[in-house]
């Protein structure tokens, strides 16, 4: 898989910003009165690892005009190193558009997380392609990979064409397209037939396309192996028949990953993954790791993941990079991971955790 060999930002990423709120000290949403607030959504906490390890990252979204909330998304992600660029869209009254929010609580032990999305009246529904000089960011500035996800693609008509385009002119430009399918039931009724052309659209432009098991099957139809369970070793041999499957449809990927998870416990997970790279198998054997918060430990594996292919390295690297950028998520009260540099994320995957002075 070849990089361009020149470009000004490392990944662009289409997306809508919003907020989660959480409880403090792990408790229940429905019984909490004090909460910890920070700006996300799925694709700019992908971008967050090769941003907070100094590349240059490119976030196009939509903002509503005056918001506090706006405001406070954008310095949040000034602080991320993660540069933006989007409509600031009037807000229309009080029952006119604002950002998504997320509540979401942590879990504790055998009670597990709950996660509600209010996302009424969401400005990140509305992007359009000519929101942005895509001839520009593309093919004047350049830029190595774009990163999509099936959230955002998935959130209405308008985002799915907004996808289709930048992956049309990524392909354009040998700017290499990766996937990562993130399916939501929700988001599909009553679109399923829409959808599913869109997301083969896309998959059909990918050069990395990733998903669990439900991700494969249910957005691209792809026969797999049940969702959830135990014994992920014993899974695998499943999990890789079903990649081959989706090889056979989408031919033009060159990388096909997925995470491999068993919850123990609120605060503990079994965490593995698997990738294929041309014809060669990469498996990070699952081991137990401690969990504060799971939200965001697939997007940090993504993160990691393409943070390896846009460093060149060899494939096994990739996936031993992803796997511990997506272990470190899990360890924040945000939903991204932010590595101090890349010795941190390899002592994770080495199992070293003792204290550096």
């Amino acid at each position: 898989m070849k990089l361009k060999e020149n470009y000004k930002y490392a990944m662009v990423i289409p997306t809508s910003m919003g907020v989660r709120i959480t409880p403090a000290e792990r408790q229940p949403v429905h019984v909490s009165n004090t909460y910890f607030m920070h700006a996300t959504s799925a694709e700019s906490n992908v971008g967050n690892i090769p941003a907070s390890l100094g590349m240059r990252v490119k976030i196009l979204t939509r903002f509503v005009k005056d918001s506090p909330i706006s405001q406070f998304i954008k310095d949040e992600m000034r602080k991320r190193n993660l540069e933006f660029e989007g409509r600031d869209v009037p807000q229309g009254g009080p029952w006119g558009y604002r950002h998504q929010f997320n509540i979401a609580d942590s879990g504790f032990g055998m009670r597990g997380p709950r996660v509600h999305n209010d996302r009424a009246g969401e400005v990140g529904k509305t992007l359009e392609v000519t929101d942005f000089d895509l001839e520009k960011i593309f093919a004047r500035e350049g830029v190595a990979i774009v990163h999509m996800s099936g959230l955002f693609a998935a959130m209405s008509p308008e985002n799915g064409a907004v996808c289709l385009e930048l992956s049309r002119i990524a392909k354009q430009n040998g700017t290499l397209v990766c996937f990562d399918l993130n399916y939501r039931a929700s988001f599909w009724k009553g679109r399923e037939e829409e959808l599913s052309d869109t997301f083969r659209q896309i998959a059909g432009r990918a050069d990395i396309l990733v998903g669990n098991e439900e991700d494969f099957q249910l957005a691209l139809g792809i026969e797999g192996p049940e969702a959830g369970g135990k014994d992920l070793s014993a899974k695998t041999g499943s999990f890789k028949e079903m990649i081959r499957r989706v090889k056979a449809q989408y031919p033009g990927a060159s990388v096909f990953a997925t995470t491999l998870r068993e919850v123990v416990s609120a605060n503990s997970h079994v965490w593995g993954a698997i990738m294929l790279e041309g014809d060669k198998w990469h498996i990070e054997e699952p081991r137990e790791i401690p969990v504060l918060d799971r939200i965001g430990g697939g997007d940090g594996f993504v993160g990691g993941l393409v943070y390896g292919i846009l460093k060149g390295w060899e494939p096994e690297k990739w996936l031993r990079f992803g796997w511990a950028t997506g272990a470190l998520a899990t360890t924040m009260l945000t939903d991204y991971a932010v590595p101090v540099d890349e010795e941190q994320v390899w002592d994770i995957w080495r199992g070293n955790a003792r204290v550096r002075r």
